[in-house]
């Protein structure tokens, strides 16, 4: 199970992307609202979220969470008790955790990026305390993968199939969306 956290005012393809490349990858993947069911991303668009963050279940079956950027989202992400708990859950049980633009910021409030390699939204670099920052669209350091903004959410979509399944998969999925670095 892959959960992908919408919190209201998050980047809408920083989450649609990953949800979308991991359904096509066979991946079982289940958008989560935080604060309801129904969320608005930051540019407007209403997303139904397949169950909210109360649902979540965390156990074994959960392979990695996902968590987008944008603004206010990445801040509600941070506030959110069942969010904090996912994060925990998956550092504690080795679990991936993956989060991309500005929501990498949550994840260094927490100290989790401490000697990492991460990447971030341009002006988050401070934010990730400890960590070493990279401007690259999407960087994997150890069970973490960062990714930098709404123009890497491809690359970024792409190196959670690789690592969920393997680089051929991602790469053939790249190929079959016609998507050319």
């Amino acid at each position: 199970m892959i959960y992908v956290f919408l919190a209201e005012g998050f980047e809408e393809i920083e989450a649609i992307t990953p949800v979308d490349c991991l359904r096509r990858a066979g991946q079982t993947v289940q958008t989560v609202g935080v604060g309801g069911k129904v969320i608005k991303g930051s540019h407007g668009i209403p997303v139904t979220a397949d169950i909210t963050a109360d649902e979540i279940r965390l156990d074994d079956a959960l392979e990695m969470i996902v968590l987008p950027g944008g603004m206010p989202g990445t801040v509600h992400l941070g506030e959110s008790a069942a969010v904090q708990k996912a994060i925990a859950f998956c550092d504690t049980h080795d679990k991936w955790i993956a989060a991309i633009c500005a929501a990498p910021s949550v994840l260094g409030a927490l100290g989790l990026l401490s000697g990492k390699k991460a990447t971030c939204y341009p002006g988050f670099e401070d934010s990730l305390k400890g960590c070493t920052a990279i401007a690259a669209p999407a960087v994997r350091d150890g069970r973490f993968i960062t990714g930098r903004g709404p123009g890497a959410a491809m690359d970024f979509a792409l190196e959670l199939v690789s690592v969920l399944t393997d680089t051929g998969t991602a790469e053939k999925l790249a190929a079959g969306m016609v998507y050319e670095k």
